[in-house]
């Protein structure tokens, strides 16, 4: 009688804790926090100084709109910030221009798709915004005429909700001011 009860106890407990982890299973549209490894923000708090992240848009900000010129937005992959190389030809090209025209300052705005918590898209947006800016500054440009903002899933670029939208949400836009 007693291994009955035991056993049934077991089985009780079994199924109550695969209930509960069914609750935490993995859905599409919750997205796991990345590991931002801590040096990589020293590093960038060591090139770019105290003025890493602006939070107040210049008043004398004119949008490129993308496809429009060498300012293209870049894009990222599903959960990622990582550079992709088909866009390190973009950058390149701003690099360049940028080089060209030394009184010309960007603000690098880092966005998201819809599908993470508000939190996680506006850390997940400020790194991708930071990610391209280290980019801009390992290829020359004066950190003092770069800046960022996250603005994580809120402003998009196409507001639906398909992988195609997604894709085209997960950016960061350079914006011009003199």
């Amino acid at each position: 009688m007693r291994k009955f009860a035991v056993l049934s106890m077991a089985v009780v407990l079994f199924a109550g804790a695969m209930f509960v982890l069914s609750g935490c299973g993995s859905r599409e549209d919750v997205v796991e926090e990345p590991i931002i490894d801590p040096t990589v923000a020293e590093e960038t708090d060591a090139l770019v100084g105290d003025d890493l992240v602006l939070h107040e848009q210049p008043e004398d900000v004119v949008y490129i709109e993308p496809g429009s010129s060498i300012f293209d937005d870049i894009h990222f992959d599903f959960d990622s910030y990582e550079i992709l190389s088909l866009d390190a030809g973009t950058l390149q090209e701003i690099s360049i221009w940028l080089t060209e025209h030394e009184d010309i300052r960007v603000m690098v705005e880092g966005h998201c798709d819809e599908r993470g918590t508000n939190e996680y898209n506006m850390a997940l947006g400020e790194q991708r915004a930071l990610a391209a800016r280290r980019y801009l500054v390992h290829l020359g440009i004066a950190s003092s005429r770069l800046g960022t903002i996250s603005y994580g899933e809120e402003s998009p670029f196409d507001p639906r909700s398909t992988e195609d939208a997604w894709a085209k949400n997960r950016r960061a836009h350079f914006v011009i001011s003199e």
